[in-house]
């Protein structure tokens, strides 16, 4: 006989089962499950159904396409008939969250045995699903299971350049300090017919949930696999869940693993790229070890900062302006009304003075209109989580990251509902009602929830819709009673007050209020003055945090006339904004999409554990130096890293992959490629990244690691057997020091003609006019291959000028005398002609811009040329600047010969010279101190002079002794020329 087809209707779907007809036994036989010998032929442990449908939505690709979409069809489907006992593996993901959904679900009568992970224990009892009896077995895991990571050849900083970061292999394993979790699932899933996910309902439970169920089904790919959906651990929320499984969301887990492996990239590269570049190349001792410091990059930590800086610069580049205003104010016997100028201010002080004496010379006061209407205040939406967090910040004073903390800690004891959430409206099947009534017998509230029950009291109003719904949780309410738990800090008792009052709010009636409004007329100008009586408090009554006060007006009728009491015109400035307290970050974040309701909180905890910002008492933030820096350098490159644009693209991406509009590799492959352009544009123009963090930090003696290029190991480090030891070639430290007097420097594509070895590139200088000459231009385009007279006649007046660079000696061995031995400096005034040679002039002579030449000789120890002669061999001697701490920055001479032991202060050598020269540092200026300023502000600090002055003070070195000389302009011992009464 043909073998017919039966159509059985089992759940939603249809299975088409094959009849099969059995000669020997003469009869038909219609089977739901063959016996073992036959499944041995056919798919191993997947039912015999052909489905009629795709895969469910959400299904694991490992899981078998045959499998039911409810579990009361899936019951029908055991072995047996469903007859045996089914051993249910239950995941949650914390271990509190496991002990809580087990404690619930068999009543107290659980039993409890260790796993491998001595903080992941595993609970077992029996329940009953739609009737059929389960070996419940409840374990957890600690968050995410997985971790994602560059393959391990790529790990080390130096083992490829950052820009392959973006396209270098990852993979997504369990870490070594979870691999015991990792064993303990596999042995319970082996033993195991269902796997029920107890994960937090959002995108990021859904991604545990699929990184337990690759662990799971690795260990037995049979698995029937569901997904519990609950918002609180009790016990309604609970039993609810586990009669009514779902499947878990891939397209959820999708979304987080592009937001993962973007978050590792753009990190990774742009981490490394900045660390490498400007740890050693700057003194940065923020944390206390400058030598581990990490400068890290992240796409939501960045744009963070951004908000911070640019509130910064606003208050910063503000500049207060003045302001005038009329203030009129009229006194009854029913009180005072103060009225405000209609105009507001004005900035012109004439014309509001002549307004302001018009109103005086005719004073009378004239009603125009009374205005008398009735106000309401309306209660807040339903909580989410960022108005948690945004009003703990600002009624308590609580940060995010702690705010979240203590939410979490109370959800898992089962006193509020899941607080992350973006949920902000009651589904209509929600039963607002009893979660009030459990609130009756509060001895602070319990008042006013009971008379929200009344309905004599008319003061129920279902809660209004914020518009928002994330379709996993409720908005944050109160789940159980609590007159404040004995292990509670004031901050849990603070949390569970607002969420309690918060809900109690949002059920109630708005505030009712008669507002009037009066407007006046003085000699034209219109003033107006508003009161306000509060008629209903309603939701007030439990709300305390908000206030709705007001003035109480007398009464005024239309075409009263009076003189005021008072009339004034006032001065003001306008202020700048207010640095961004945590409320508004949180504002500005959600704002431009920056992170989720549930991350925003660990962005700005980045900043500050990185010190790129620092909080004060009244939860304002500020940037530090280092975060200034960083931002001003991506700023100055022109890319806008630092501002929300680009993340909230990638966010909005994120959700088309979550709601399935876009594929995953889709959104990487868009996203990675448009950061990885920008991270190679930020390397080319890495100078201005230099630039920004020279404004605020010292520049470091150590030598820059910047290394792009892969470094190949050699072998592993003998002694500490954790490096690898690799090849290092000594670089060279030779430098050209440019002096300070220029503003502006950038390397041109012209070639010097003259100068050898080659190609010697010239340069597009910008001087700054205050310190130079008035005949030189300030824009020259020189070369420092030694060819350029222009340049080297300036580098002279500044050598010797009223203004000069303090110099950074070279590196090298201290000798006894305090002077540093090592590499010569090449500076680039080395081995240039004095000014008179350069001039073809007597070195003495003054030049016509009022320039002296700081080369006259004193004929026992110099040459005509102008140089500093040994008084031993004869020999020109070397000009070198002291680094002891005595004479730090102080010229000396030297004989070039090792052997001899010729010394010379230049400053003393100058003292005795006929009519001497100005004392050195006597008008001199330090260069301000890079960390000093904002955004290239300084303070300067003056040198010490020395001599004495006009008032008997003695002149000092900088050593600290007395040191004699006089003005070369009149010869008074009493003062130097700088100070001269005779100088011209």
């Amino acid at each position: 006989m043909k073998p017919k087809n039966l159509t059985i209707e089992m759940g939603p779907l249809s299975f088409t089962a094959q009849s099969i007809f059995f000669k020997k036994r003469k009869h038909l036989e219609t089977a739901l499950f063959f016996s073992k010998k036959k499944r041995k032929k056919k798919e191993p442990a997947s039912p015999n159904w052909k489905f009629q449908t795709s895969r469910p939505f959400g299904c694991s690709p490992t899981q078998p396409p045959a499998a039911p979409l409810d579990p009361l069809s899936a019951l029908a489907m055991q072995p047996g008939g469903g007859g045996g006992a089914i051993r249910v593996l239950n995941v949650a993901e914390k271990p509190s969250v496991a002990k809580a959904v087990a404690q619930i679900l068999s009543r107290g009568s659980m039993q409890s045995r260790a796993g491998r992970s001595q903080y992941n224990r595993v609970f077992e009892f029996n329940y009953a699903i739609h009737g059929q009896v389960c070996r419940m077995l409840v374990t957890s895991v600690t968050g995410h299971l997985m971790e994602l990571e560059f393959e391990d050849r790529f790990r080390r900083w130096h083992s490829c350049d950052p820009a392959d970061l973006f396209h270098t292999p990852v993979r997504k394993s369990v870490p070594q300090d979870k691999q015991a979790i990792k064993q303990t699932l596999e042995e319970e899933a082996r033993r195991c017919q269902w796997l029920v996910l107890w994960l937090d309902c959002d995108r990021e439970g859904e991604n545990i949930a699929y990184e337990v169920i690759e662990v799971c089904t690795g260990a037995n790919s049979h698995l029937n696999i569901w997904r519990a959906r609950f918002s609180a651990l009790i016990d309604r929320e609970i039993h609810e869940s586990v009669q009514r499984l779902g499947r878990s969301n891939k397209l959820f887990a999708d979304a987080v693993d592009a937001r993962q492996e973007i978050d590792l990239r753009i990190g990774a590269s742009f981490t490394r790229f900045q660390t490498m570049l400007l740890k050693d190349a700057f003194v940065i001792d923020v944390t206390g070890d400058g030598r581990n410091l990490v400068l890290s990059y992240g796409p939501c930590q960045f744009p963070t900062l951004g908000f911070i800086v640019e509130r910064f610069w606003e208050i910063q580049a503000h500049e207060p302006e003045e302001f005038w205003t009329i203030n009129c104010t009229h006194t009854s016997d029913e009180g005072t009304a103060s009225f405000g100028w209609i105009r507001g201010h004005l900035f012109d002080y004439p014309c509001a003075v002549v307004l302001y004496e018009m109103c005086v010379e005719e004073p009378m006061a004239t009603v125009q209109n009374v205005r008398n209407q009735e106000k309401l205040k309306y209660p807040p939406y339903p909580l989410s989580t960022l108005e948690l967090q945004k009003r703990a910040s600002r009624y308590f004073r609580m940060s995010s990251e702690h705010t979240m903390k203590v939410a979490e800690e109370l959800y898992q004891a089962g006193f509020i509902s899941y607080p992350r959430t973006e949920t902000d409206n009651f589904s209509p099947n929600t039963d607002l009602h009893a979660i009030v009534r459990e609130q009756v017998e509060h001895p602070v509230w319990g008042a006013y929830a009971h008379r929200l029950l009344t309905p004599e009291e008319r003061l129920w109003r279902n809660p209004s819709n914020g518009g928002h719904d994330d379709k996993a949780h409720p908005p944050i309410h109160p789940t159980k009673f609590s007159r404040g738990e004995s292990n509670w800090s004031p901050d849990h008792n603070k949390l569970y007050e607002l969420v309690v009052r918060h809900f109690l709010a949002c059920c109630s009636q708005p505030a009712v209020g008669a507002e009037t409004t009066v407007e006046i007329d003085i000699a034209g100008e219109q003033f107006t003055a508003s009161g306000r009586v509060v008629l209903a408090k309603n939701y007030l009554d439990v709300y305390r945090f908000d206030s709705w006060g007001g003035t109480l007006l007398p009464t005024y009728n239309i075409g009263q006339q009076f003189v005021p009491t008072t009339l004034t015109l006032d001065s003001g400035v306008t202020r700048p904004p207010p640095l961004l307290a945590e409320a508004d970050l949180l504002s500005c974040m959600d704002k431009a999409g920056i992170g989720t309701d549930a991350t925003m909180h660990d962005h700005i905890k980045k900043l500050l554990d990185r010190c790129y910002a620092t909080k004060d008492e009244n939860t304002r933030f500020s940037p530090t130096n280092l975060g200034e820096a960083l931002v001003m350098g991506y700023d100055e490159m022109g890319y806008e890293l630092w501002k929300p644009y680009l993340r909230s693209m990638m966010e909005a991406d994120m959700k088309s992959v979550s709601i399935g509009t876009k594929s995953k590799s889709e959104v990487l492959e868009s996203c990675l490629q448009q950061m990885k352009a920008c991270f190679l544009d930020a390397r080319v123009n890495k100078a201005k990244l230099l630039d920004a963090m020279g404004t605020f930090f010292a520049r470091s003696s150590r030598p820059i690691n910047e290394t792009q290029n892969p470094v190949e190991a050699v072998r592993p480090c003998a002694a500490c057997h954790e490096s690898e030891m690799v090849l290092k070639q000594r670089q060279c430290r030779n430098v050209v020091w440019l002096p300070g007097f220029i503003s502006e420097a950038s390397v041109t594509n012209q070639v010097c003609p003259i100068c050898t070895p080659g190609p010697v590139y010239k340069i597009q200088f910008k001087f700054r006019r205050r310190d130079i000459p008035p005949n030189f231009d300030v824009d020259h385009l020189g070369c420092v291959g030694g060819c350029d007279d222009i340049l080297k006649e300036l580098m002279e007046i500044s050598r010797f000028g009223s203004r000069s660079q303090a110099a950074t000696p070279a590196r090298g061995r201290q000798t006894p005398n305090g002077a540093r031995q090592g590499p010569p400096r090449q500076d680039l005034h080395t081995n240039i002609r004095p000014v008179g040679q350069l001039n073809n002039e007597n070195p003495s002579v003054m030049h016509s811009q009022g320039f002296r030449s700081t080369h006259t000789q004193n004929p026992s120890n110099a040459s005509d040329a102008g140089q500093v002669l040994c008084t031993s061999c004869g020999e020109p001697c070397i000009l070198r600047i002291a680094n002891t701490d005595a004479n730090r920055g102080r010229k000396f001479y030297k004989c070039q010969d090792p052997g001899c032991g010729f010394f010379k202060w230049e400053d003393e050598l100058e003292n005795a010279m006929p009519g001497g020269r100005r004392g050195r540092g006597s008008s001199r200026q330090a260069p301000a101190s890079a960390s000093a300023g904002r955004r290239g502000g300084a303070q300067a600090r003056g040198r010490r002079g020395r001599g004495r002055n006009a008032d008997g003070g003695m002149f000092v070195s900088a050593t600290g002794d007395t040191v004699s000389g006089c003005c070369f302009t009149c010869g008074d011992p009493s003062h130097f020329a700088n100070a001269c009464p005779n100088r011209r």
